[in-house]
C-alpha cells in the first residue's frame, strides 16, 4: 500500500462480502420455492416477490460497493496522490449501507415502488443518487487536483458520470406504460451493461498492468475500444428489449446483434495480455488474482457473450423472452462480468492493505473453482428449465403451472448447485477476511 487513503477501500470490501453471502442465501430460498411447496404462513410473511427484490437489490448494492472500493484503491496509485476527501468516502459508504438496510426492511412492509428490479422507494432513490454524486465528486476532484491524467482515469471517470446519470431515468413514473418501460430498460440494461462495463474495464486494465507488468499501451488500446463500443453499441444493444414494449420490429435485430459485442474489449484485453506475458516469459507472482482475472474473461465471454448472443437472437428471443433462459443468462453474465471482477480486485488489494506481500492461496483456489463449477451447473439447469418452459407455454400453449411441474426437477438440481456455490463463497469470504501470509514469507 503506497497511499494512506487507500485504506478506505478495505471497508468497502468488508461491507460488500457479507452482502454477497446474504444475496446467495436469499437466492437459495428462491430455489426452494421453485422446488418445494412452501407453507402458506411462510409465504404470507416472506412472499416470493419480496425475496426476489432482496436478491436483486443485494446484488446491485454489494457490486456497487465493490466497484467503489476498487476505485478508491486504484485512484491514488493512478493519480499518484491521496484521495481528495476520506470523510466524503466514509459518508458515501455509510449512506449507501443505511439506504440498503432501509430498503430491505421496507420491502418486508410493502414499502416499494412495485416495479421489478427498481423496487426501492423514490425517497431512497435520491439517497442513492446523492451517494453516486459524492463518489463522482470525490474521484473527480482527486483527478483534477493531481493533473496526472491516464486513459484508465478517463475511462473510470466516464463510467462514473454515466453511473450517476443513467440511474436518474428510472426514478420518475411515466403515464404511458411503454415510455415507463423504455426508461426502465435504460437503467436495467444500459446502466448495468454500459456504465458498469466502463468501470470494470478500467479496473481490469489496472489489475492486468500491476499483475503482469504488461505495457500500459497494451491495455489502454482496449479501453479505447471499450469506450467506442459503449457509445455505438451499448445504446443500440439495449434495443433487443424494445420490441416487447411496443417498439418497431427492427429493434429485435439491432439489439440482438449489437448487444453481443459489449463484452469483447475486456475479453480481448485479458487474452492480449496473456499473449504478451507468454511472449516475454514474464513471471506472475499473484497467481490467484491472475486466475480470477482470466476466469472473469472466460465467464464473461460465456455468460454475456455466447449466452447473451444466443438468447437475444430474434428467432430465439421470440420464445424465450422472460423465461428461465433469461435467468440463466443473467446469472452467468453477472457472475462472470462483475462478481469475478470484484473478487479479482479484492484478492489483489486486501493482502496489500494488510501488508502481506505473498499470501497463502490454497483456500482461495478451492473457493474459486467451487463457485465457477457450481455457477456453470446453475446456468445449464436454468437454461434447460427455460427451454422446457418456453416449449410448454409458448409452443404447446399449456398453462404456467403445468410448465412449473416439468421444471421442478431442474430447479432442484439448481438448488443443490446453489448449496455448493454457497460453500465456495463462504470459503472465499473467510479467506479474504483472514488472509494468511504464504509459508515462505511467514517463516521469514
Amino acid at each position: 500500500m503506497e497511499y494512506r487513503s487507500q485504506k478506505i477501500a478495505y471497508w468497502y470490501f468488508a461491507a460488500a462480502l457479507p452482502l454477497f453471502v446474504l444475496q446467495v442465501l436469499v437466492g437459495l430460498w428462491l430455489a426452494v420455492n421453485y422446488t418445494f411447496t412452501v407453507p402458506q404462513w411462510i409465504v404470507d410473511v416472506f412472499p416470493f416477490s419480496t425475496a426476489r427484490a432482496f436478491h436483486t437489490n443485494l446484488l446491485v448494492l454489494w457490486m456497487l460497493l465493490g466497484f467503489m472500493g476498487g476505485t478508491y484503491y486504484i485512484i491514488p496509485e493512478e493519480t499518484k496522490s491521496e484521495i481528495y476527501s476520506e470523510k466524503l468516502a466514509w459518508f458515501q459508504l455509510i449512506a449507501l449501507l443505511v439506504t440498503g438496510v432501509a430498503a430491505l426492511i421496507g420491502f418486508l412492509f410493502g414499502w416499494t415502488q412495485g416495479r421489478p428490479l427498481l423496487e426501492i422507494p423514490m425517497a431512497l432513490d435520491f439517497v442513492v443518487v446523492i451517494g453516486a454524486l459524492v463518489f463522482l465528486f470525490n474521484v473527480g476532484m482527486t483527478m483534477l487536483k493531481a493533473r496526472n491524467w491516464t486513459v484508465i482515469q478517463g475511462t473510470l471517470l466516464g463510467g462514473l458520470v454515466f453511473l450517476a446519470l443513467l440511474y436518474l431515468f428510472g426514478i420518475p413514473f411515466y403515464r404511458n406504460l411503454v415510455i415507463d418501460w423504455y426508461y426502465w430498460w435504460w437503467v436495467i440494461h444500459l446502466w448495468v451493461e454500459g456504465a458498469w462495463e466502463l468501470v470494470t474495464g478500467a479496473i481490469m486494465a489496472f489489475i492486468l498492468m500491476k499483475l503482469t507488468g504488461v505495457e500500459r499501451e497494451v491495455v489502454e488500446k482496449w479501453l479505447y475500444v471499450e469506450i467506442g463500443l459503449f457509445l455505438f453499441t451499448g445504446v443500440a444493444g439495449t434495443g433487443h428489449h424494445y420490441y416487447w414494449i411496443g417498439a418497431p420490429r427492427y429493434w429485435l435485430w439491432v439489439g440482438g446483434i449489437f448487444s453481443a459485442l459489449e463484452p469483447l474489449p475486456i475479453i480481448m484485453m485479458v487474452f492480449d495480455t496473456m499473449h504478451h506475458v507468454k511472449k516475454r516469459q514474464a513471471k506472475i507472482v499473484n497467481r490467484l488474482t491472475w486466475t480470477y482475472a482470466v476466469g472473469c474473461a472466460v465467464m464473461h465471454l460465456i455468460g454475456a457473450g455466447v449466452w447473451g448472443f444466443l438468447h437475444t437472437l430474434p428467432q430465439i428471443n421470440y420464445y424465450t423472452h422472460g423465461s428461465q433462459v433469461t435467468v440463466s443468462h443473467g446469472h452467468l453474465a453477472f457472475f462472470g462480468a462483475y462478481a469475478l471482477l470484484n473478487l479479482t480486485i479484492f484478492y489483489y488489494a486486501i493482502p496489500k492493505l494488510k501488508g502481506i506481500a505473498a499470501y497463502d492461496d490454497s483456500r482461495g483456489k478451492i473457493g474459486f473453482w467451487t463457485m465457477c463449477i457450481a455457477m456453470m451447473i446453475m446456468g445449464l439447469t436454468f437454461g434447460v428449465a427455460g427451454v422446457l418452459q418456453s416449449y410448454i407455454e409458448r409452443v404447446l400453449g399449456m398453462g404456467y403451472m403445468v410448465a412449473q411441474s416439468y421444471m421442478r426437477l431442474w430447479m432442484g438440481v439448481t438448488l443443490v448447485a446453489g448449496v455448493f456455490f454457497l460453500a465456495g463463497l463462504l470459503t472465499t469470504v473467510v479467506d479474504l477476511l483472514t488472509v494468511r501470509p504464504a509459508r515462505a514469507e511467514a517463516q521469514a
